[in-house]
């Protein structure tokens, strides 16, 4: 019987593990910065709370956040009169995540305004959770929330902002370019409409360069960008398409937002030309990037072969929902104390 010499070579010593994220405790969490306030728009906050907001969001991306549970005992109320995929499920599963919990409630449930008073939810609601958010047609309908209800209410879209998403967006954008993003050119293609909006907001509050591609008569709201102007806001609207070339970031939306399917085919003539294709992004910055905060109606403003291109960030931004908005949860309601 033969035995197999063993080998002189020592064995290499293993690599060790790359080190971990730094976990947070309940002493080293951050002041919350929005303690008790509503979040309706970009503008809520300052400059100087949006980086905060941001910076826990990137914390809470790397994991730092998995030993603490800052929200336990708290409890959030999604109430939507629109339906959806990732505001649903970011807020509640965010909510699990700090410790907290949300409750779900449709349209169908509720009836804001119809089956009841918004004052009269407010009212309720305030008793028995510690935060609303709402995804609503009207942006007067989260107003009158929040003027009679004493906890945070958060606007998880309206006809005339859609603010959590520009935190994920922005998110994504700092990922790709590092937090100073002043002079970066942000070129959103499409309906003028809610995210057009928000992101003339979120241009006032970082500094960079906001364009606005869209056909004459769907421009964004004309107050938001006046007031940008006032502001000196780097802003431009235009209906021309070149002005997508050589931008750092090209967003989309849909052109058919819920409860404007009845104009739906004038709007599909009216922005003919305005989808984002791969031939498009070939146009944006050598390492520029595109976003669309979803869902997407492939075949009107932008086709498969974009959101699957390797200038997309699209899915990225989605998961950023989740934490941008943990984030947004924890800075509204971080320093509440459960009522039970």
């Amino acid at each position: 019987m033969t035995s197999r010499a063993r080998s002189s070579k020592k064995k290499a010593a293993p690599t060790p593990p790359p080190a971990g994220p730094t976990l947070h405790t309940p002493d080293t969490l951050p002041a919350p910065v929005l303690a008790g306030r509503d979040f309706l728009s970009n503008l809520d906050m300052t400059a100087a709370e949006l980086r905060t907001v941001m910076d826990t969001a990137h914390s809470m991306k790397r994991g730092e956040w998995r030993a603490v549970k800052p929200l336990n005992g708290l409890s959030l109320a999604l109430v939507f009169e629109k339906a959806s995929l990732r505001t649903r499920t970011t807020f509640d599963v965010g909510m699990y995540q700090l410790g907290g919990h949300a409750i779900t409630l449709s349209n169908q449930e509720v009836g804001l305004g119809t089956r009841e008073r918004v004052s009269d939810v407010a009212r309720n609601l305030e008793r028995w959770v510690d935060g609303v958010m709402a995804r609503v047609y009207l942006q007067g309908t989260l107003q009158e929330l929040a003027e009679n209800a004493e906890i945070p209410i958060i606007n998880g879209l309206s006809d005339m902002l859609h603010p959590a998403q520009l935190l994920a967006d922005y998110q994504t954008i700092e990922a790709e370019y590092g937090q100073d993003l002043r002079g970066k050119r942000i070129v959103y293609i499409g309906d003028g409409n809610n995210l057009a909006n928000s992101h003339i907001h979120m241009g006032i509050l970082t500094g960079t360069d906001v364009t606005i591609v869209t056909p004459v008569g769907y421009e964004p709201n004309a107050s938001v960008a006046m007031d940008a102007v006032k502001r000196g806001a780097n802003l431009t609207i235009t209906n021309d398409l070149s002005a997508v070339e050589g931008a750092d970031v090209l967003y989309t939306d849909v052109w058919i937002s819920m409860g404007m399917e009845a104009e739906a085919d004038i709007r599909r003539r009216a922005f003919r030309g305005y989808q984002v294709t791969p031939r498009m992004l070939d146009t944006i910055a050598g390492d520029g990037v595109f976003l669309h905060c979803l869902p997407a109606h492939y075949g009107e403003e932008t086709v498969p072969e974009a959101t699957e291109h390797r200038k997309s960030r699209v899915f990225d931004q989605a998961e950023n929902r989740l934490h941008a908005q943990k984030a947004l949860m924890y800075h509204l309601m971080g320093a509440m104390t459960p009522r039970w």
